[in-house]
């Protein structure tokens, strides 16, 4: 079994829904409290064990690179004062995995951002992070937890929590056979279906473990709904095979790719930090 070591954070979207502020900002970059969400995503990725960082941008992206680089100027102003502190946490991350960076030149899809990515992953295992979608946990994390799973299984697995029937037209719906209260084995994934036609309420979140041949399927997969290259569509592929797991997941998520989930995000960790 390949030990899966890289993490792929797709992050070249515009982030409309918070316009203008992400006009000159990109979306990864906006914080929750002090910690941009990326950053977020990242100390899940380490916590998991994971040691690249693979990160997918685009054009205006440029502020992600510079916060997982070195400050030397900051660095400069604040040494030896009381302010030093503040810079503890990301030179904590800094220091403790390697990040690497790829364009996507065309927005075409979740799926076409995950193949850009191929280039900084290689042939092997790896987790994916969509920072809009940030998850705590008391004690291990979700990523955490979907890697013990890969080892256990070696397929691919993606993240799945009860959703209401109406809001099943945002997400990627799964449906499938329990294994146990938490894992199902897929059958049947559909893209932002209409109440009406999801197959389950179970809807994917931003985190999956893909094996490798996800970037064939990826090469032949036609674009589908939006005239985007769907993931779900990609690994539907793979779960007529039988080579993909759902599980859900121990712990909370806040979507903050919506205005209401990213203030529900800042009012639980402030009120966490509290306690």
């Amino acid at each position: 079994m390949q030990k899966i070591k890289k993490c792929l954070f797709p992050a070249a979207g515009y982030g409309t829904r918070f316009l203008p502020a992400t006009k000159a900002i990109p979306k990864e970059m906006l914080p929750v409290l002090t910690k941009p969400l990326l950053q977020y995503g990242v100390e899940e990725a380490i916590e998991a064990g994971l040691e690249t960082m693979a990160i997918v941008t685009g054009r205006g992206k440029r502020a992600i690179e510079d916060h997982f680089d070195i400050s030397y100027e900051l660095e400069h102003q604040i040494k030896d004062t009381s302010k030093e502190s503040y810079l503890t946490e990301i030179r904590k991350v800094i220091n403790g995995c390697t990040f690497s960076y790829t364009r996507q030149i065309e927005m075409k899809g979740l799926g076409h951002a995950i193949l850009t990515g191929e280039t900084l992953i290689g042939q092997e295992p790896f987790a994916v992070v969509l920072a809009d979608d940030l998850c705590d946990n008391n004690d291990d994390g979700v990523l955490s937890q979907m890697v013990k799973l890969y080892e256990e299984y070696e397929c691919s697995i993606v993240a799945v929590e009860e959703i209401d029937p109406e809001q099943s037209n945002k997400y990627g719906v799964i449906d499938g056979n329990f294994i146990d209260d938490t894992l199902v084995r897929v059958t049947n994934m559909v893209e932002k279906p209409e109440p009406q036609d999801a197959p389950s309420n179970l809807a994917i979140i931003g985190r999956y473990i893909l094996t490798p041949d996800i970037f064939d399927i990826l090469r032949e997969t036609k674009p589908g709904k939006g005239g985007e290259i769907q993931i779900t569509d990609a690994l539907l592929t793979q779960a007529k095979q039988g080579k993909v797991l759902a599980y859900k997941f121990q712990g909370k998520r806040f979507d903050c790719g919506s205005v209401d989930g990213f203030v529900e995000a800042t009012n639980y960790f402030y009120k966490k930090g509290k306690r």
